[in-house]
C-alpha cells in the first residue's frame, strides 16, 4: 500500500533527511548535434590544405637541462670576449689619449697651438661643441663647466676660429652669461696678456655681453674677433615647432603662400633667430649623443669624438682640426 501524502510530510517533519531519486543524480549526456553531409564535405576539403598536427613531444628533463646549461655557457663566453674588447679598448684609447695630451699639451701659449694648426689645409669657421652640466655638485659642477667652456674658447681664439657654440642641454649657461664672459676674458688674459682678442658672448633672446662685461650694440658686435652662444635643447625642436606654426599661420592669413615656403626660407629664418650650421661639431663624450642638439644646423656638419673619452681635453680638440682638415664634402654627390 503506497504511503499518503499525509504521511510524507510527517516523515520530512521528523528531520530525517530523503534519499534523492537515482534519475536525478544521473548527468545530463549532451549528444553531438548530426552533421549533414554538406558539413562533412565542406570539413573534408578545408582540412585537406591544413598544415599536419604537430606531433606531441615527449618530455626528456635531462636533455632541457644540459641545453639550457649549454646555453648559460655560451651566455657566459660571448659576455666575457665582449668585456675583454670593451677593457682593452678602453686601456688603448686612454693610452694614445694620454699620449697625444703629452706631446701636444699647449702651455697655455697661443703660439703652440697656432703652429698645432698651421699646416692644416683649413680651419672651420663655425665650431660647436656639446658639454655636460654635473647636476649633483651644482656649484662645482657649474665651475667645471664655465672653465670648459674658457678653455675651448681660448683653444678657438688662438687657432683662429671666429664662432664658437657651446651645446648644454638644460641651458644652465643661459643664467650665467655676466659670469662666463668675466672667465672667458680672464682666462683669455693668461693666455694673451693684455692684447687679449675681442670678446662677444650671447645667447637666443638674451642680452649680449662684450669686452668690459657691459652690453652691447650691433655696431660693436660686428668687431668682435671671438664669438661665443649658448644654446640649449629648447632651442632645437621647438624652435622648429614655433617656426612651422608661424608660417602656418601666415599662410592661412594669405601673408604667404604654401610656394613659398622652402628650404631656403627655414634656411633663412632658423639662421636668423638662432645660428648657422656649424662646420664641425665636437662630442666631448664616449659615444655619440646629441642630447637634443638643434636638428636643422646638423645636416651638413662634420661630427668628431674620441671613444671612451671623458671630459674636455686639448688632444680631442687637436685631433678634430686635423679630422675636419682631411675630410671630403660631398654634400650628397
Amino acid at each position: 500500500m503506497a504511503p499518503s501524502a499525509d504521511t510524507a510530510d510527517s516523515a520530512n517533519s521528523t528531520g530525517v533527511p530523503l534519499k534523492p531519486r537515482k534519475d536525478s543524480a544521473r548527468p545530463r549526456i549532451i549528444k553531438p548535434i548530426p552533421k549533414d553531409a554538406a558539413a562533412l564535405e565542406r570539413e573534408r576539403l578545408i582540412r585537406a590544405h591544413l598544415p599536419p598536427l604537430p606531433a606531441e613531444k615527449q618530455s626528456h628533463p635531462v636533455k632541457t637541462f644540459l641545453a639550457t646549461q649549454f646555453y648559460r655557457l655560451v651566455l657566459a663566453v660571448i659576455h666575457l670576449i665582449f668585456n675583454t674588447y670593451l677593457r682593452i679598448r678602453y686601456v688603448y684609447n686612454t693610452i694614445v689619449n694620454r699620449g697625444y695630451s703629452i706631446l701636444y699639451y699647449h702651455h697655455r701659449t697661443p703660439q703652440l697651438i697656432q703652429k698645432d694648426v698651421k699646416q692644416l689645409g683649413r680651419l672651420p669657421n663655425h665650431l660647436s661643441v656639446i658639454l655636460d652640466y654635473d647636476k649633483g655638485d651644482r656649484v662645482s659642477g657649474l665651475d667645471t663647466l664655465i672653465d670648459d667652456v674658457a678653455e675651448i674658447a681660448c683653444w678657438c681664439a688662438s687657432a683662429g676660429i671666429p664662432m664658437l657654440s657651446v651645446y648644454e642641454r638644460t641651458g644652465v649657461l643661459k643664467g650665467y652669461i655676466t659670469t662666463s664672459h668675466r672667465a672667458i676674458a680672464q682666462r683669455l688674459h693668461a693666455y694673451y696678456g693684455k692684447e687679449r682678442p675681442t670678446l662677444r658672448v650671447r645667447a637666443p633672446h638674451s642680452t649680449t655681453f662684450v669686452n668690459g662685461d657691459a652690453p652691447g650694440d650691433n655696431a660693436e658686435l660686428e668687431d668682435a674677433d671671438l664669438e661665443i652662444l649658448f644654446i640649449s635643447e629648447e632651442d632645437g625642436r621647438e624652435s622648429l615647432v614655433d617656426l612651422t606654426r608661424t608660417l602656418c599661420e601666415m599662410a592661412q592669413r594669405g601673408k604667404i603662400s604654401v610656394d613659398d615656403v622652402s628650404q631656403d626660407l627655414i634656411d633663412a629664418e632658423v639662421s636668423g633667430t638662432l645660428m648657422t650650421e656649424p662646420d664641425l661639431l665636437i662630442i666631448f663624450g664616449p659615444t655619440v649623443q646629441l642630447k637634443g642638439y638643434p636638428p636643422w644646423q646638423v645636416r651638413l656638419t662634420e661630427m668628431f669624438h674620441v671613444k671612451d673619452n671623458e671630459g674636455v681635453g686639448y688632444q680631442v680638440f687637436l685631433r678634430a682640426m686635423y679630422k675636419y682638415a682631411n675630410a671630403e664634402m660631398r654634400f650628397g654627390r
